[in-house]
């Protein structure tokens, strides 16, 4: 038995978000059915480094396997593509060592959150950025992020159903970047919340609309309560971009 380490990148538009759920399309359950085709009925479970939400895209996630199939490792590739939907693909495959744990080994991820700046709503985009019609004070923007970078407890920053009781993350980078009317949240951590990045990126937005001090961050911290905190974002927004392992 070998155990297969996949990078998966997917489209989430039309997921209930990546955890398996019942009666619902997810990314898991998609991933799995194609390795139980390939396995002439047998099952077989994936792990990820993490779950997503419905609609939240991703463009490297991580997932491990194990497998008795004698697959040459470059042909899994187009094997596991050959049945998956268009909206899933895996970018490559290795084979891991028998301990690789996709979600414990994990030290940091990436994500990143995409706007379009406009007026007008482009139809081709919808699906893969939030479009926000009014004007922003970035460098407001900029100042309140600073605030939120470094280790603290983000309490105030995830859904009220967060289920961990541990809510202290390290936030080591949050960039914004902009781009022929477009603006891209970066966020760089050794973990991330329920919602966690989407509020952040809401309570930015209320800073660059003028509803909030760029040191306001400051407090909402401190009170550890969500209704302190901005807004969700949408989830279409959202993506996981990369997910980071020791080498």
């Amino acid at each position: 038995m070998k155990r297969f380490k996949c990078l998966v990148a997917y489209d989430g538009t039309l997921f209930s978000g990546y955890q398996v759920q019942p009666n619902k399309r997810t990314v898991q359950g998609e991933l799995e059915n194609a390795l139980q085709k390939l396995h002439k009925g047998t099952e077989v479970k994936v792990t990820a480094s993490g779950r997503t939400d419905a609609g939240v895209h991703a463009k490297r996630q991580v997932i491990h396997f194990e497998s008795e199939l004698n697959i040459p490792l470059p042909k899994w590739d187009i094997a596991l593509n050959s049945i998956l939907p268009d909206d899933i693909a895996i970018m490559s495959t290795e084979e891991a060592s028998s301990d690789f744990h996709a979600r414990f080994d994990a030290k940091g991820k990436e994500y990143r959150y995409f706007l379009t700046l406009s007026a007008k709503r482009d139809p081709f985009t919808r699906n893969y950025a939030y479009q926000y019609p009014y004007s922003l004070n970035i460098p407001a923007m900029k100042e309140a992020a600073g605030y939120l970078i470094g280790t603290h407890d983000f309490t105030s920053f995830c859904s009220a159903k967060t289920e961990v009781e541990d809510k202290i993350r390290e936030v080591r980078e949050i960039e914004l970047i902009e781009d022929r009317g477009s603006l891209v949240f970066r966020f760089v951590g050794n973990g991330f919340l329920y919602n966690m990045v989407r509020i952040l990126v809401g309570t930015l937005l209320e800073v660059g609309s003028g509803e909030r001090a760029p040191d306001s961050m400051i407090d909402i911290l401190e009170k550890k309560d969500r209704s302190f905190a901005g807004k969700t974002a949408p989830a279409h927004g959202l993506y996981l971009w990369n997910v980071h392992y020791l080498d």
